[in-house]
């Protein structure tokens, strides 16, 4: 179970590493202030029958195919790689102390046996001479 558990972290943290050291651009065209095409690999498609019509007063977009209606975006994610290495100097008590700790956790997980008697294999030692009547201790 454990195994499995760090397996599942490790996967984890190996990607969450690999997304935040690499970098990528995505590039958006709009028409009318609406999303035409996104890519993320090369450059995104343009309109590509336009109507060039000039004789408008202001530039309000009406239709997709007007010239000045139309926008390119783009978004660039630059990658971090500027990463230290951790220096950690491990003493013996904190290694004790870890050792410990873990041992005591999965301990918590494990599952008890009913009707577990723990003085089951215990002997009682072996008395030459009654202790009650040395002591002259008597239960009244």
């Amino acid at each position: 179970m454990i195994y499995i558990l760090t397996k599942i972290l490790s996967f984890f943290l190996a990607v969450l590493i690999l997304f935040s050291t690499s970098s990528f651009t995505v590039d958006m065209h709009y028409c009318c202030n609406k999303l035409v095409d996104m890519s993320i690999i090369g450059k995104a498609k343009v309109c590509q029958d336009k109507d060039q019509k000039k004789d408008i007063p202001n530039n309000q977009c009406t239709t997709f195919k007007e010239k000045d209606c139309c926008s390119n975006q783009t978004i660039v994610k630059e990658g971090d790689d500027t990463f230290k290495k951790s220096n950690i100097k491990v003493e013996n008590e904190t290694l004790v102390f870890i050792n410990t700790l873990f041992y005591n956790y999965i301990s918590l997980f494990k599952g008890q046996e009913k009707n577990a008697i723990s003085f089951q294999a215990y002997r009682p030692p072996l008395l030459f001479t009654d202790i009650i009547i040395l002591n002259e201790t008597f239960l009244i």
